[in-house]
């Protein structure tokens, strides 16, 4: 992925917030204003071409949105890791197709400035796919291997990918895939390029049509993988499994396969990135005067030490204690909220009690000072 790329909206010369009819309308002024048959300047075909190219994906719902999330790299089939998904690539974009959708054909080809030559014969890759997988708390925490099946695109054994038998060259358009045209607009005459109608831009059509895959070189088989979950992944997060994905065309690879975490909640944790949070409930006593309580942690029990006269919501750290973060060696930490809780049944002799210990001197504790100077 060129790392040099312009930003598409500032390509169209638009906001992000702009709307569908808003990108539209300035993708047609601006590829009437830059195309190579109208405007002779040096840099008007490479200028023709970014704004198609940033009209195909803002002009498209899903690649926007991952534009906007991503952005070059949502489209970049070397992006790894947690990054970005796209089983799309820019250089899968059909100029042709966007110019001739919005201009009647006239803007279609680019046969009259060095031509498009025939794209349906270059190695393609595969498809990818992006499978959503659930985990429970500790699979996510501690990783763990899932087995996963789907189905995914497999050469065609029978006529090995071609979709036929006896090949031979299309006559129409002489094996090119792709056939010119001449049209009359507003702007003049224009040579317009497009996809062969006969051979579907394979520049070859065959005498027996192969009956396994039905022409298309490819079937859809069932496949299980098995896929080895890193520690410390959490919801919304994306591994790739590179070359798993479906079968390439013409000798291109297989696609990759995408994975997105989703974690289900604990009964009893609650994360935050790395750390973990509990909330551990205390009785007025054990508060009050102190005590050593047992209390689960990720990496089994421990034994906390709670001081005497410890509050509500007071928060203690165990350090190193929490999840193990992605692709590196520390840990986050583990905090435990303190939760007293005010008994609501009394009998005699424990109200008794509640008396004695309201006789409490706490007027040197600033909270009561503070609320003193008000009355």
């Amino acid at each position: 992925m060129n790392s040099n790329k312009r930003d598409y909206y500032e390509v169209l010369g638009v906001s992000k917030t702009a709307t569908d009819e808003e990108i539209k309308r300035a993708f047609r002024k601006l590829a009437k204003q830059y195309h190579p048959d109208i405007n002779k300047e040096p840099g008007a075909e490479e200028k023709f071409k970014e704004i198609g190219e940033a009209y195909a994906i803002l002009s498209d719902p899903e690649k926007r949105r991952q534009y906007d999330q991503f952005g070059h790299a949502a489209f970049d089939p070397n992006a790894g890791g947690f990054g970005g998904f796209s089983g799309f690539s820019t250089d899968d974009i059909d100029l042709s197709s966007i110019f001739g959708d919005l201009f009647g054909g006239a803007f279609g080809g680019f046969s009259s400035f060095g031509g498009r030559g025939n794209r349906r014969n270059r190695p393609v890759k595969g498809e990818d796919s992006l499978i959503r997988m659930n985990l429970t708390f500790e699979e996510a925490v501690f990783g763990c291997e899932k087995s996963l099946k789907l189905d995914l695109d497999e050469k065609c054994e029978k006529c090995d990918g071609k979709g036929g038998f006896d090949e031979t060259t299309c006559s129409t358009c002489g094996g090119r895939g792709r056939v010119v045209s001449q049209q009359q607009t507003m702007f003049g005459v224009f040579q317009t390029e497009n996809t062969c109608p006969d051979c579907k831009g394979a520049g070859k059509t065959f005498k027996t049509t192969c009956s396994a895959c039905r022409g298309k070189g490819h079937v859809v088989k069932n496949k299980e993988i098995v896929v080895t979950v890193p520690q410390g992944v959490d919801t919304g997060n994306k591994i790739r499994i590179s070359g798993k994905g479906s079968a390439g065309y013409n000798g291109g690879p297989n696609g990759d396969i995408y994975i997105e975490f989703h974690v289900k909640d604990h009964p009893l944790f609650e994360r935050d990135e790395e750390d973990i949070y509990l909330e551990l409930p205390l009785t007025i006593t054990e508060a009050v005067l102190g005590c050593k309580k047992e209390i689960p942690t990720l990496y089994g029990n421990v034994i906390l030490d709670i001081k005497e006269g410890t509050q509500n919501n007071a928060k203690l750290k165990l350090r190193g204690k929490g999840v193990k973060v992605p692709n590196a060696i520390r840990k986050g930490d583990m905090f435990v909220i303190t939760k007293i809780i005010i008994p609501t049944k009394l009998d005699r002799n424990q109200k008794k009690l509640f008396k004695e210990l309201d006789k409490t001197e706490l007027d040197n504790n600033q909270a009561f000072k503070d609320y003193k100077k008000y009355l």
